[in-house]
């Protein structure tokens, strides 16, 4: 009985981390599409702010999860890190290229 227990504990908890882990991926690419639109339309400043929630809800997804799903939750981290340094130097067009990458991977990594 103990055994079917901790199973069944185990499931759970796999279970609920998988959950986590697409509830943040999904807030993570609504804040990059916004950072995209922010960016085409040449606000700089929106487009950070956008960038670093999806990065936040990116990074955090990384974190409970594995296998391809986390390595694309990385790389769009990474793209997002790189739209907010372009973003702070009020480049939009090439931090709007970054944040489209990053919607790009989280994408991938829910498929």
């Amino acid at each position: 009985m103990r055994k079917l227990s901790l199973a069944c504990a185990g499931l759970l908890l796999f279970l609920s981390t998988s959950v986590f882990a697409e509830e943040h991926a999904a807030e993570a690419l609504k804040h990059a599409n916004a950072a995209v639109t922010e960016g085409k339309a040449g606000h700089a400043p929106a487009l950070v702010e956008h960038s670093k929630a999806a990065m936040e809800h990116a990074l955090a997804g990384a974190i409970v999860t594995h296998g391809a799903q986390k390595n694309h939750l990385d790389e769009a981290s990474k793209e997002l890190q790189e739209a907010i340094d372009h973003g702070n130097l009020g480049h939009a067009d090439v931090a709007t290229k970054h944040a489209q990458a990053a919607v790009e991977h989280i994408k991938a990594g829910n498929q």
